[in-house]
């Protein structure tokens, strides 16, 4: 079902703002062993009709359809994908469209070690592995899990079977974690890894995200400074999510500042769900099914053209639009009422991949 592509990238297409179209978030479960605190908080959902979720064939042709649009890199992500059995035969179909110049992993890192091998020899490129927490007391009250050697594990088998560019998640909380930035640093740095703060984000509705929980971009940098004197902002590249910055001793790490400093304006990123649903941004509530017309037979020239306008018509600006409801007192609380997150399992940040 999947084409062998061997031919140059294309052009991207671009949106109503001149924003490319380059980059896929390609959610392969929306299922997770694990209960965050500000992504799945509840023990039960309503999980998407597993007879919906895409093959990885299906998940490799759409891909192919993104790249003749203009897309080049791939993350995989969840819910937990390495949940998906065999995901390495999934980075191999991918990789066969040569135009998919990076395919990336987003795990929590349970699974990891034992997986590892067989994901690199498959040809990933890159690894992230969300950790909030050094302490496994917390790891345990925020996840609800008692998981957190699994994961140190799963880390430390990264560079083991020869990944390198390893990235540290860190959703960054007041008065949860905010004390432990320099301890992940310094964590980081015994694996060659590095760490990206992020600002904590009020996706979805049934994480009781407020504003006095986000630990801000300037929060972090002050309290970093104290600790290790000057700190260096690096030129940014291009629509990478993350502001990186380098320590005095050359050390590197990143804050993605989605909540006070939002990046609409250079989000290149759109996201498929594990049963086809296409959204054009995390804080969007509405999508469109790919699904359907993939498997109804419609053409490759007729679902390129409906992904082209779907992109070419693009006007999300979500964080920036949620950043604007402060001046009017209207932010606090989440996204989407919980009732209507029981209803559609698409609107909850772990079908939709982060």
């Amino acid at each position: 079902m999947t084409p062998l592509h061997t031919g140059q990238a294309a052009a991207p297409v671009t949106d109503t703002y001149d924003r490319p179209l380059k980059s896929l978030r390609l959610s392969v479960t929306d299922r997770c062993n694990l209960r965050c605190q500000y992504c799945m908080p509840e023990e039960d959902y309503v999980w998407l009709p597993r007879e919906d979720v895409l093959t990885f064939e299906e998940m490799a042709t759409l891909a192919g359809y993104f790249a003749d649009l203009g897309v080049d890199k791939v993350r995989l992500t969840g819910g937990e994908p390495l949940l998906r059995r065999d995901l390495p035969r999934l980075v191999r179909l991918l990789l066969q469209d040569r135009r998919i110049t990076e395919i990336a992993l987003t795990t929590n890192g349970i699974l990891l070690a034992n997986q590892a091998q067989d994901l690199y020899d498959a040809g990933l490129h890159r690894v992230t592995v969300s950790l909030d927490t050094l302490r496994p007391e917390r790891f345990r009250q925020l996840t609800r899990r008692d998981e957190f050697s699994r994961v140190i594990e799963g880390i430390e088998s990264v560079g083991k079977v020869g990944f390198t560019n390893l990235k540290l998640d860190t959703v960054a909380i007041r008065g949860f974690n905010d004390d432990e930035l320099v301890a992940l640093i310094e964590f980081a740095k015994h694996y060659r890894a590095e760490v990206r703060f992020i600002e904590y984000m009020d996706v979805g509705g049934a994480n009781e995200w407020s504003l006095d929980k986000v630990l801000s971009r300037a929060a972090m940098l002050e309290q970093l400074g104290r600790h290790y004197g000057p700190i260096e902002p690096l030129p940014e590249r291009g629509a990478a999510p993350a502001q990186r910055f380098r320590l005095p001793d050359g050390t590197t790490f990143g804050i993605i500042p989605s909540t006070t400093t939002p990046f609409c304006a250079q989000c290149d990123r759109s996201r498929v769900t594990a049963d086809g649903m296409w959204y054009l941004c995390l804080y969007a509530t509405s999508g469109t099914d790919l699904r359907n017309p993939l498997r109804a037979g419609v053409g490759a020239d007729r679902m390129r053209a409906m992904i082209k306008a779907g992109w070419e018509g693009r006007r999300d600006r979500g964080a920036e639009e949620r950043k604007a409801l402060e001046r009017v007192g209207l932010r606090d609380g989440g996204l989407i009422g919980i009732d209507r997150l029981r209803e559609d399992p698409h609107l909850e940040m772990h079908a939709r991949g982060g």
